[in-house]
């Protein structure tokens, strides 16, 4: 099994590009992985590490606080049955790295959850949509609905909000100018009422003789 499982390089200007690598023998449960950030202009090359549970699923860079510093998100694809998904993200400035502490799903936001994450930016934010499904244990069948989430980063703490409604509702659109049925009811006692106005009129013409 070779050690390196993954890279995928990222130029966020020209000069500055950032290589991301995960590696590690033996399970593919859990690994390692390494951002190497080579700034050819200054000739510096800088090495971040940290400890990979499950497997690179994909890496995307954004600005999402817009202070001019990049940030690298790595996405893992996890068998936690929690936490299907996790995010090890870090902002670089010059020749420092913070690191971004990705938060947990809620109580609330995770109901219904059982992975199939789908992250992307979108307007310099991060989103992230999954499908809903009846519950949370294993038997679970897919309702239809999907959660979306949407991501910011502000003095590089991230907030959440969730921005869109869990609803599988569909409204039925109902055909114009149509009338009900007449039941054999109905037809009955419009017959029946017509008759007894006819008999009115009638003993009030004899009165009037």
């Amino acid at each position: 099994m070779a050690p390196f499982r993954y890279h995928k390089a990222i130029e966020v200007s020209p000069g500055q590009t950032y290589d991301v690598v995960s590696w590690g023998r033996g399970s593919t449960d859990a690994g390692a992985f390494a951002i190497l950030h080579s700034d050819s202009a200054k000739i510096k090359y800088t090495t971040t590490t940290g400890d990979l549970d499950g497997a690179i699923a994909d890496v995307y860079n954004a600005d999402m606080d817009n202070d001019g510093n990049p940030e690298i998100l790595i996405e893992a694809k996890a068998k936690d049955t929690v936490n299907y998904a996790r995010i090890y993200g870090f902002e670089f400035n010059n020749n420092s790295v913070n690191k971004l502490d990705f938060p947990k799903l809620t109580a609330s936001q995770r109901k219904g959850y059982r992975g199939n994450d789908n992250f992307y930016i979108r307007e310099g934010k991060l989103i992230r949509e999954f499908p809903i499904y009846s519950s949370n244990d294993s038997l679970a069948k897919p309702s239809g609905a999907k959660r979306q989430l949407e991501y910011s980063l502000r003095n590089n703490n991230f907030s959440v909000k969730q921005i869109s409604k869990d609803s599988t509702d569909t409204i039925t659109a109902t055909p114009k100018n149509t009338e009900p049925k007449s039941t054999n009811e109905d037809k009955t006692s419009r017959s029946t009422k017509k008759k007894k106005s006819e008999s009115h009129k009638k003993h009030h013409k004899r009165r009037r003789r």
